[in-house]
C-alpha cells in the first residue's frame, strides 16, 4: 500500500485565516492526505497569507523559504490576501509552485492536480476579485481550545489605507442556519468556545450571497444570528471577534449584556481619536460615536474588556492630531490596543495623499500607544484581582501551569493540578504579575462573579 502523500499548513494574519486554514486542511484529509506540522519535512505545503502590511509581505517569502529548507521538492502552495492582491509577485518566489486568489482557494485539489501528475512551471489562478462572491462556510478546529467560526466575508467600506475589499472582495455572509450546523458539529466535537469572526462581521445579512448558483437577498441580521448561536446550548462561550463601532448597536449590546453565553468582551477598531483624520481615512463614525458606543458598554457591563484598534502615522497626522487621539483614549474606559504603524499600500487612496509621517516619527507614535496600551491593561487587570470568574483552561508556556482567558479576557495562570485543557471553571484572581498575567488559584467555595448588569440605556 502506498504511502499517503503529506501536506504541511502554515497560516499568517488573523483569525479568519485560521478558521479557512483549517477548513482547507479537512479538504485534504477527506481525501486521504496526511497532515504533518509546518516544521516537518512534507510533500506539500499551503500558506495561507495576509497583506494588511508590508511586513506580512515579507513573512510570506520568508515562510516559503521555510518550507523550501524542510523539502527542496516539495509543491508550494500560496493563497490569502496576498496572493489576490500580488500574484505574479509571488510567483517569482523561488520554490513557489502555485497561486490561488480568493475565489480558487477552496478547489484547491483540482489546481493541484497537475502537479501531482509530475507536470512543472509555476500556474496563478487569481481572477479579478470581482469573482469572489461566493461565501465558503469555514472553521478551526483542533489546532486550539478555541474555535474561530466564520460567519462572513469581504466588506462594502472603502476605508482609504485598506486593501482588504481588493483582496476579499464584497462583503458576503453565511446562512444562520448554516452558521448554527457549525456550531452543533463543534460542541459534539467538545469545542467550549467559539470566536465569531470574518471582515465586517457587523454587516453580516446586509447584501446579496450566491446560494448554489443563484443571487440572493440576504434577511437575517448580525442580530439575528448571535440570537440564533445563543440557543446553542452545548457552546458555553461565544466572542465577537471585532465589531466596527457603527455597527455596534444598543440591540447587541443590550443582548450581548443579558445572554450567559456571549461574553463580556468587545474588540472595536478606532484607527484614530481625531475627526479629521478619520475623516481622511473615511471611517464611517467620529470620535462622539466612538465615545458613546464605549459608555454604553460600560453603562451595560462594568466588568467588559473593550479593545481597540489604532493606526499611527496616517498621511497628515499632525503632532496635534497624534497627541488628540492620546488624550481621547486615556480618557476612555477600554482595556487593551493593538497599534498598528500605517504602511503604504498600492492601489489604496491614502498613497497619495500629502502629508508623508516619517518613519521614525511613526516608530515613535508607536511606542507611545503601546506603553499606554500596557498602562491600561494594568488598571482593567487590576480592577478584578480578588473577584472569581470563569475561565477556560489551555495550555501555558510555563512548565507547571496552564493558562487561558477568564470570560472578559483577562488572561490567567493557575497550577496544572487545578484542572485539564478544555475544562471550564470558577477561578480566584490572586495578583497580577509584572508580565501582566493573573495569577490565579481555584476558591475554596465562592460562586463565580455574575454579570453586573446596571440599567438598561435610556
Amino acid at each position: 500500500m502506498a504511502t499517503p502523500r503529506s501536506v504541511a499548513f502554515h497560516t499568517l494574519g488573523c483569525k479568519l485565516n485560521f478558521s479557512e486554514t483549517s477548513a482547507l486542511s479537512r479538504l485534504f484529509e477527506d481525501k486521504g492526505y496526511l497532515v504533518s506540522d509546518f516544521s516537518e519535512e512534507a510533500d506539500i505545503y499551503v500558506i495561507n497569507t495576509c497583506s494588511v502590511t508590508d511586513f506580512a509581505d515579507q513573512k510570506c517569502r520568508q515562510t516559503v523559504r521555510q518550507a523550501m529548507r524542510r523539502n527542496p521538492q516539495a509543491n508550494v502552495v500560496v493563497t490569502g490576501c496576498y496572493a489576490q492582491l500580488k500574484p505574479q509577485e509571488i510567483a517569482e518566489i523561488p520554490g513557489v509552485d502555485l497561486v490561488l486568489g480568493a475565489s480558487e482557494k477552496f478547489r484547491i485539489l483540482d489546481y493541484l492536480e497537475p502537479f501531482l501528475l509530475g507536470e512543472a512551471g509555476v500556474r496563478i489562478y487569481a481572477d479579478s476579485i470581482q469573482e469572489a462572491n461566493i461565501f465558503t462556510s469555514a472553521f478551526s478546529f483542533g489546532d486550539r481550545t478555541r474555535s474561530f467560526l466564520k460567519v462572513q466575508d469581504g466588506c462594502d467600506y472603502k476605508c482609504t489605507f485598506c486593501t482588504i475589499p481588493l483582496a476579499r472582495g464584497a462583503s458576503r455572509s453565511d446562512e444562520v442556519d448554516q452558521v448554527v450546523r457549525n456550531a452543533r458539529l463543534l460542541a459534539e466535537q467538545g469545542v467550549q468556545e467559539i470566536v465569531l469572526t470574518g471582515v465586517n462581521i457587523g454587516d453580516f445579512g446586509n447584501g446579496t450571497a450566491v446560494i448554489e448558483g443563484q443571487k440572493v437577498k440576504k434577511e437575517a441580521l448580525f442580530i439575528d444570528l448571535i440570537r440564533a448561536l445563543d440557543r446553542v446550548e452545548d457552546i458555553p462561550r461565544f466572542r465577537i471577534s471585532s465589531i466596527e463601532p457603527n455597527l455596534c448597536t444598543r440591540e447587541i449590546l443590550e443582548f450581548i449584556a443579558g445572554s450567559d453565553r456571549f461574553m463580556p468582551h468587545l474588540h472595536m477598531p478606532l484607527q484614530s481619536g481625531n475627526n479629521r483624520q478619520l475623516r481622511a481615512m473615511r471611517r464611517r463614525y467620529t470620535r462622539e460615536l466612538y465615545a458613546e458606543r464605549v459608555s454604553w458598554i460600560k453603562t451595560l457591563m462594568p466588568h467588559a474588556c473593550i479593545g481597540v484598534d489604532v493606526i499611527v502615522g496616517f498621511p497628515g497626522e499632525t503632532d496635534t492630531d497624534f497627541k488628540d487621539t492620546v488624550q481621547f483614549l486615556e480618557d476612555l474606559q477600554v482595556s487593551y490596543l493593538h497599534v498598528f504603524t500605517y504602511s503604504e499600500r498600492k492601489n489604496t487612496p491614502a498613497i497619495e495623499m500629502a502629508g508623508i509621517v516619517p518613519m521614525s516619527i511613526r516608530k515613535e507614535r508607536n511606542a507611545i500607544l503601546r506603553f499606554l496600551s500596557n498602562k491600561k491593561k494594568a488598571a482593567f487587570y487590576h480592577e478584578h484581582i480578588g473577584q472569581v470568574r470563569s475561565c477556560l483552561l489551555e495550555q501555558d508556556k510555563r512548565s507547571g501551569f496552564l493558562g487561558g482567558y477568564t470570560d472578559n479576557y483577562i488572561p490567567f495562570r493557575v497550577d496544572e493540578h487545578a484542572g485539564a485543557v478544555n475544562d471550564l471553571m470558577n477561578l480566584q484572581l490572586e495578583s497580577l504579575q509584572a508580565d501582566l498575567i493573573c495569577e490565579a488559584t481555584v476558591p475554596a467555595d465562592r460562586p463565580v462573579q455574575q454579570k453586573e448588569v446596571q440599567q438598561p440605556l435610556g
